[in-house]
């Protein structure tokens, strides 16, 4: 299964978040979901995981 990745650092915020998230897809979409919620103020809904979940790369294998 290939684990994705979450990067704060490809999307614009008032914080400067640079918080990178990756394991495998249903994880990585709840953890950045709270952190969506938590330090950026989102709301969680369906939607907002579904866009996440959009926005998922894979991670590249370490060479």
């Amino acid at each position: 299964m290939t684990r994705k990745i979450a990067d704060c650092r490809k999307y614009p915020s008032e914080s400067n978040c640079s918080l990178t998230i990756s394991g495998e897809e249903d994880e990585v979409v709840r953890a950045a979901a709270e952190h969506a919620v938590s330090v950026h103020e989102h709301t969680d809904s369906p939607e907002l995981r579904e866009q996440l979940r959009g926005m998922l790369e894979d991670e590249k294998a370490a060479v």
